[in-house]
């Protein structure tokens, strides 16, 4: 049996005449047609009820079947779903023993998508699609645009470039009333290759994952929000200590020497640890903070910033040794305190995590 079913995809049919769906046999397809068509002559799928009733009448070697199904309007996922559901449905109306194959008639590229769900529940001979002559491939063209405007990677790769280049020349324009035409195209290109570039390593993921995560955590009250920027701003304090302090051993270098690379480098850590270790301790008090108040904490957690502070506490004495600021009597209490720090922290934290474990009913009895 040859079971010609027409699809509305976005439901026309039903939003403009009332008709439930689907609609099955010959005179109620005819019929659903001329109310479509009354209620809005120009809608295309009046187009497609004409051409399953004209394909049933034209068809006489084989039983033949017409009838009706209709998707939703605004989600392909639920139009699809729903026209799975109708399209069994129809099926379960036929009642027939023989085979049922199918006999798809469209009227473009849109409802076409649906094939597939159709498909996985009967044969299909072939697609008809139906479209008026004077508009050949224009709703077919639409639809295509239309899905490369909605995939955001589209947009990002064809869009962002085409807007740039349709800005280079009112940019120069401006440049040209400015005085800068120089300015302008540096401007352009770097951006332009930035673009590139980003695109390229995929940095714009992680620009996305991190702002996501800052947008969550501002409406969640996470305090590391807080604690990361203070972190970043000492971070930023700290190079300018760093290279303060590298200018200054600089200028106290004779003009006839050099300063060696051990020395540049201990005069950048000399002078930005301090800041550094306070990012790395409020980063990490932030991050327990938020581990606590959300149910995630545990004991070895508190060990973040004593290792940060035995790390700085370290390298302040190398940087100071190399520099001749301390002798090596302050390197080797500066290298004591650090391992004392790390060790003592991980132990205590062990010890507690197995005497007061955050989760009652894992505690000895």
């Amino acid at each position: 049996m040859l079971l010609v079913l027409c699809v509305d995809l976005d439901d026309d049919l039903g939003r403009k005449t009332g008709f439930e769906t689907p609609v099955v046999g010959r005179e109620a397809v005819e019929e659903a047609a001329v109310a479509l068509a009354t209620a809005d002559p120009e809608d295309s799928d009046v187009n497609v009820l004409f051409e399953g009733v004209h394909l049933y009448d034209a068809i006489d070697d084989v039983a033949c079947e017409v009838a009706v199904v209709t998707g939703t309007n605004g989600n392909d996922v639920a139009a699809n779903r729903k026209v799975g559901e109708e399209v069994d449905t129809v099926l379960a109306r036929l009642s027939t023993g023989e085979d049922v194959r199918a006999l798809v008639v469209t009227d473009g590229a849109q409802d076409e998508s649906v094939i597939p769900v159709i498909r996985s529940r009967v044969p299909i001979d072939g697609v008809r699609r139906v479209v008026v002559r004077q508009a050949q491939d224009l709703e077919s063209m639409y639809y295509t645009i239309k899905q490369v405007l909605n995939d955001p990677e589209t947009r990002g790769t064809i869009l962002v470039p085409l807007g740039v280049l349709l800005l280079i020349y009112p940019l120069i324009e401006l440049a040209d009333r400015l005085a800068l035409p120089g300015a302008t195209f540096g401007v352009i290109s770097g951006l332009f290759g930035l673009y590139l570039l980003f695109r390229g390593l995929g940095v714009e993921r992680s620009i996305d994952r991190t702002v996501e995560r800052a947008r969550t955590g501002l409406y969640t009250g996470r305090v590391t929000l807080i604690t990361y920027v203070v972190a970043a701003a000492l971070i930023a304090i700290g190079g300018a200590g760093g290279v303060e302090e590298l200018t200054r051993v600089g200028q106290s270098v004779p003009v006839e020497g050099t300063l060696g690379i051990p020395n540049a480098v201990a005069a950048v850590v000399h002078g930005a640890v301090h800041w550094f270790a306070a990012a790395g301790v409020v980063a990490s008090l932030g991050r327990i903070t938020d581990e606590y108040l959300h149910g995630g904490f545990e004991w070895r957690y508190c060990n973040a910033p004593f290792y940060v502070l035995a790390i700085a506490a370290v390298l302040h004495g190398v940087s100071a040794y190399l520099l001749g600021v301390e002798g090596a009597s302050y390197l080797a209490a500066a290298l004591t305190v650090g391992t004392l720090l790390g060790v003592v922290s991980t132990l205590a934290f062990a010890i507690a995590e197995s005497r007061f474990p955050r989760d009652r009913e894992d505690a000895p009895v």
